[in-house]
């Protein structure tokens, strides 16, 4: 399918849905881009990265984090 099948295929769609909530996801895809993804493949807009990069930050400033012995140690535990 070419470019111009896709857009119109999606227009149809877009018209055609009835559900709020589906349109406003499609509306955030479309207004914040795909940045990143998790590790189950998610995806990530900038402002999403940004949130979980200051929840890191806070963490760390709390002493909330593992060095990397203990990840080593703990994954022999697995």
């Amino acid at each position: 399918m070419d470019i111009q099948a896709t857009k119109l295929q999606l227009i149809q769609r877009i018209l055609a849905e009835s559900e709020e909530g589906k349109l406003q996801e499609v509306s955030k895809i479309l207004e914040e881009p795909t940045v990143a993804y998790t590790v189950d493949g998610a995806p990530l807009s900038k402002e999403d990265v940004d949130n979980r990069l200051k929840k890191a930050e806070e963490n760390i400033k709390h002493g909330d984090f593992l060095t990397q012995e203990e990840v080593e140690k703990k994954s022999k535990e697995w």
